[in-house]
């Protein structure tokens, strides 16, 4: 996982609440590879039309957020299904960080799992900061997760509270399978005691009598 220390980026006011996991990654692309061209299913069905074409309304088809590295969205971001596929599509995308009221929580534990951060302000908060960023010539927010503070494009420091384990997580780039293996030592003093405690924990199948053949009295 990438680490996360400070992100500045131009950040796209994308004002809608409840946008959920189906429009940032329609279903019908779940069983696509993550691989090349992943980037454009991030809200594909609103961000393009039948053919393929950018649908110039939509924010990340305007100059100058093509390249947002930043959303700013509506609350309860991430609602819906489960799919760890919505955080790839952003990712991929180039969007390391999206600032909402609330978010979705399994939207939430897959971005905290995959480096992406969900980034809690009040609402009206986000609401200034989308004011600010449609108005702006250079709407470029500044995120420093070691002093969890957003910097807006008007000069304006706003802090956040994010959980520290999270925190941590992000700065180092350390995910759970990494944050497991960092203990590898202690888990393996351990499954030594353990297996010789409790030797017949350990036994193979095939050491072991089969369910179902003992002999039924007759």
């Amino acid at each position: 996982m990438t680490p996360f220390t400070k992100l500045t980026a131009v950040a796209a006011p994308l004002d809608l609440a409840n946008i959920d996991t189906d429009k940032i990654i329609p279903a019908r692309f779940l069983r696509r590879l993550r691989g090349p061209g992943y980037e454009k299913l991030a809200f594909h069905d609103i961000r393009y039309d039948a053919h393929g074409n950018d649908r110039p309304d939509f924010i990340l088809n305007q100059a100058p957020y093509r390249n947002s590295g930043i959303l700013v969205a509506g609350a309860n971001f991430g609602c819906g299904s489960s799919r760890e596929a919505a955080v790839w599509a952003l990712l991929d995308a180039g969007i390391r960080c999206v600032i909402a009221p609330s978010f979705g929580d399994i939207f939430t534990e897959n971005s905290y799992k995959n480096g992406l951060l969900p980034l809690t302000l009040d609402a009206s908060a986000v609401s200034a900061l989308c004011d600010v960023l449609a108005t702006s010539a250079s709407p470029v927010l500044g995120v420093d997760l070691k002093t969890c503070t957003v910097t807006a494009c008007d000069g304006r420091a706003i802090p956040f509270q994010i959980p520290p384990r999270r925190r941590e997580a992000l700065l180092s780039g350390t995910d759970e399978m990494a944050a497991i293996l960092a203990h590898r030592t202690e888990i393996a003093r351990f499954q030594a005691s353990d297996r010789a405690r409790r030797p017949w924990v350990y036994a193979t199948s095939a050491a072991s009598p089969a369910v179902g053949n003992k002999e039924r009295p007759q």
